[in-house]
């Protein structure tokens, strides 16, 4: 099978093929230029990601250890991960970082959590009004959060 056509081809078809060829090849340059800028992008980024999640995670293990002074064995049992890891891990972490990041522990668990309102459910309201239609006396919350039956 021949690549050719069959009849002659002017000058001026051939410079359209050459522009065609040539703009094909320019804009497949510019995909992949594009291409590999965005990869790029997001490797960086990937890595940005990943070695703040490594910081993370060597701090809590830093913590850890101090919070349990320093039982390498028992948190290796607790968490299923060697003790020579853990201490590795925990070994950059400066104590005044992992002072910082307890004292945040403890003011965040000190802070008082806040109260959500339960909003009733669906089935329990129409359970409660087919209770009082039927004479059975429907619980009531009290203030404190208990319940006490309504009379």
């Amino acid at each position: 099978m021949s690549t050719t056509s069959a009849g002659p081809v002017s000058a001026a078809e051939l410079r359209r093929r050459v522009r065609a060829a040539e703009a094909l090849k320019a804009k497949t340059r510019e995909i992949a230029a594009a291409n590999a800028l965005t990869a790029r992008e997001a490797a960086v980024k990937a890595a940005k990601a990943k070695e703040s999640a490594d910081v993370a995670a060597r701090e809590a293990t830093a913590v850890v250890l101090r919070l349990f002074d320093n039982d390498a064995e028992l948190v290796s049992e607790l968490l299923g991960v060697s003790a020579e890891e853990l201490e590795r891990e925990a070994k950059p972490v400066t104590a005044a970082r992992a002072k910082e990041i307890i004292e945040s522990l403890r003011a965040r668990a000190e802070r008082p959590r806040p109260a959500r309102v339960r909003k009733p459910r669906a089935d329990a309201a129409e359970a409660a009004s087919s209770a009082s239609a039927s004479g059975i006396p429907a619980p009531v919350v009290t203030a404190d959060g208990g319940r006490a039956d309504a009379a």
